[in-house]
């Protein structure tokens, strides 16, 4: 058999096992949450918040909407035309066409220039969010968060660029099955090691002062039976007025995060409904389910690209003449960019599932609806939230059920329990 044949099976080997793992470790049922509920439900919220999450969800939608396309046509120009390979090679060029220069360097350049042209987007958010009040931060501080950002995404996309193309070097017919177990163990790496190593770079922490609080929600870790080393607070104000908690890390270094806003908006028992919806993900094992699928998932599209690669329409497009030289490298990228926008509803679905699972396992865990649904309130409020989106965005790129949505499963939750 050809290595061609032989990636042909082993992407459809990947793809079933991809399906298997999904069928195995998504939530395929939900939480009743009644559309009666839902509508009950916003009938109660404050219409001027209501107003607001809505009009700052408009705001939001053009400059949203308008990166997508832009990264989209940017990414199409660059990789189904000789742009972008003129590019990688004028980058190389004072190197002597090195390879190293062209693809390290180059396939940075390329990335860069599609960062840039959708900054202006980026521009108008933090404009956007500034203007209705939940950033903190003025241009300075975004600037260097921005840059934080492109510096982390630079040593990562170095090491990859450089640890693909080195393998394209010495294994030029199974590349591609090297490089699939090298995006698979990259992306489980990164999976590991991104909470401890950046986090860190973007937010200082601090241990929670001892008091009942902090006794609540290590005892409520206890009673999930999810080990955590601390509790952490995060100076999240020094951004943003939004309200979050989360679980990182993983064995001895799991710990509970809560932002600071959280503490100054929501009393103890909101606060101990949001960190019961974040053990959820930790009990279900939700990060490792998480890293298994993106693992497999990376994998399969590193098969998937030798094979549509190969094909002489794309090659001549993008004036290259093999899909392993560094040239070539802005056409991957096109058609990645393709693959991420055609699998974003796919992927919001299985994100909402997963949610929904954690916000049934916080309803159990404390048994408390009523703090449940009235955080529900506040994250809504306070996040200028949306409660009930539009349908069509929803479907597309919602990664949580919708605020009505939540307040119901907990209503729901409650008639269940007898409360």
């Amino acid at each position: 058999m050809t290595p061609r044949a032989w990636a042909g099976l082993t992407l459809v080997a990947l793809v079933v096992l991809l399906v298997v793992a999904t069928a195995l470790l998504v939530p395929w049922h939900r939480p009743p949450a009644p559309r009666a509920d839902q509508l009950a439900a916003l009938d109660e919220l404050d219409p001027a918040d209501v107003a607001r999450g809505r009009a700052f969800a408009a705001a939001l939608r053009p400059g949203g909407y308008g990166a997508l396309a832009v990264g989209l046509v940017v990414a199409l120009l660059l990789g189904l035309t000789p742009l972008g390979a003129k590019l990688i090679a004028l980058v190389g060029r004072p190197f002597g066409d090195n390879w190293i220069a062209q693809a390290v360097l180059g396939g940075l350049g390329v990335v860069l220039v599609a960062d840039l042209v959708t900054l202006p987007f980026a521009a108008w958010r933090h404009a956007v969010v500034a203007r209705y009040g939940l950033s903190t931060q003025g241009w300075g501080g975004w600037t260097v968060d921005l840059l934080k950002s492109y510096a982390v995404s630079a040593v990562i996309g170095a090491v990859a660029l450089l640890g693909f193309y080195t393998v394209i070097r010495l294994a030029p017919r199974w590349w591609w099955a090297f490089g699939a177990a090298g995006a698979a163990v990259l992306v489980t790496l990164l999976s590991f090691i991104l909470p401890v190593l950046v986090e860190p770079i973007f937010n200082r922490f601090t241990p929670m002062e001892p008091g009942p609080l902090r006794t609540e929600l290590m005892a409520l870790a206890d009673t999930d039976g999810v080990p955590v080393k601390d509790v952490l607070v995060a100076d999240a104000s020094r951004r943003t007025r939004a309200v979050n908690a989360y679980v990182s890390g993983f064995g001895p270094t799991r710990r509970i995060v809560v932002y600071d806003t959280l503490l100054r908006e929501a009393p103890p028992a909101e606060v101990a409904s949001v960190v019961a919806h974040e053990l959820g993900h930790a009990k279900d094992r939700d990060v490792l389910a998480g890293t298994l699928t993106g693992a497999l998932g990376a994998a399969a599209a590193v098969v998937a690209l030798y094979l549509l690669g190969s094909s002489g329409a794309l090659l001549r497009a993008a004036g290259v003449d093999s899909v392993a030289e560094p040239r070539a490298f802005p056409l991957l990228l096109a058609l990645v960019t393709v693959a991420g926008l055609v699998a974003a509803p796919a992927q919001a679905w299985v994100s909402r599932q997963v949610e929904a699972r954690a916000d049934a396992h916080a309803l159990a865990l404390t048994g408390d609806p009523a703090s449940f649904e009235a955080m529900q309130r506040r994250l809504s409020s306070v996040n200028l939230a949306d409660p009930d989106p539009p349908r069509w965005e929803y479907l597309y790129r919602a990664s949580h059920p919708s605020t009505v949505e939540r307040m119901a499963a907990a209503r729901a939750y409650a008639r269940g329990a007898g409360g």
